[in-house]
């Protein structure tokens, strides 16, 4: 059934879609209708809150929570997406984990570019310590650009002194703004989901001018990853992104850093997504919730 699943999903992405310029309001409803065809799962409790003075979704388990807190961001290319559209993703980390989730609606751009995401997720974070909670028991997560931030998130944390997260999980992250992988165009002609002028659209709305050749925008080819926590990230074989978590994961094996490079055959961008859809979407989630849940039950024992 997997072949045929993804064959479906790849078909669904390949849709035609309006020619020309797009604006950031098509952009941005393009994305959150896509994201509206994906599976939530039933069981969870969404809260409207606030963190580090932005908006936020808690998604909570139906029973009461296990110890620990997923620090959530959404994806979207740094120019669109929500908690909302999210939960598809964090929806299925809560239900796998019995454990809450905060998804922090971060500023976008071209209104709030670079480095204003990492500003509000920096903040969220500085919140939840504020607020008491063990930073042992915290875990960034996030997919696309949100997984970007879950690790770049972390190494501003390092810069100003904070004590890390237990864990960093990233799905299919956007990590290396230089757009200088060889997947970038080796995987041109399978990924159903970017092609490099999109990416290279949402990338220069993010930046405005800034250099791409830095730590906070580049990790995969610029940043130094002494002292990160352990890290698991998850990619498919069908995306231009892939070489991002590739250089990565081997940056930070040489930074002696804990890290998983988890990929898988033959699916999109992001393709967790798809859960209760596509078997591999299922099967990913479950090692990624193993993985928080070792992270996490080593930090409160």
């Amino acid at each position: 059934m997997s072949k045929e699943q993804r064959a479906r999903i790849d078909a669904m992405l390949r849709r035609p879609r309006p020619e020309g310029a797009r604006t950031i309001e098509e952009i941005r409803a393009g994305f959150e209708a896509l994201m509206s065809q994906m599976t939530v799962p039933g069981g969870i409790r969404t809260t409207r809150t606030a963190l580090g003075g932005r908006p936020a979704l808690r998604v909570a388990p139906g029973e009461r929570p296990r110890a620990g807190t997923i620090l959530y961001f959404h994806g979207g290319g740094w120019v669109s997406g929500s908690p909302e559209a999210a939960l598809a993703v964090t929806g299925h980390l809560v239900t796998r984990t019995g454990r809450t989730a905060y998804s922090l609606d971060y500023r976008l751009a071209p209104e709030h570019p670079f480095p204003a995401a990492i500003e509000d997720t920096l903040g969220a974070y500085r919140a939840l310590l504020d607020g008491g909670a063990d930073p042992a028991a915290v875990v960034f997560a996030g997919d696309s650009a949100g997984g970007g931030l879950a690790v770049t998130t972390c190494l501003a944390a390092r810069d100003a002194g904070l004590p890390l997260p237990a864990a960093i999980l990233a799905f299919s992250p956007g990590l290396d703004a230089t757009r200088t992988g060889e997947s970038i165009d080796a995987k041109a002609d399978v990924d159903p989901f970017f092609t490099r002028a999109s990416i290279e659209h949402s990338g220069t709305m993010y930046l405005a001018g800034a250099d791409p050749r830095q730590p906070l925008l580049s990790p995969a080819v610029c940043a130094d990853l002494t002292g990160l926590p352990p890290m698991l990230l998850q990619v498919g074989t069908s995306e231009l992104l892939l070489d991002d978590s590739t250089r990565l994961a081997a940056r930070a094996r040489a930074a002696g850093v804990d890290v998983i490079l988890d990929i898988t055959a033959d699916v999109p961008h992001v393709f967790q997504a798809f859960a209760g859809d596509l078997d591999e979407a299922d099967e990913a989630l479950d090692r990624a919730a193993l993985f928080l849940d070792q992270r996490l039950r080593a930090a409160t024992v």
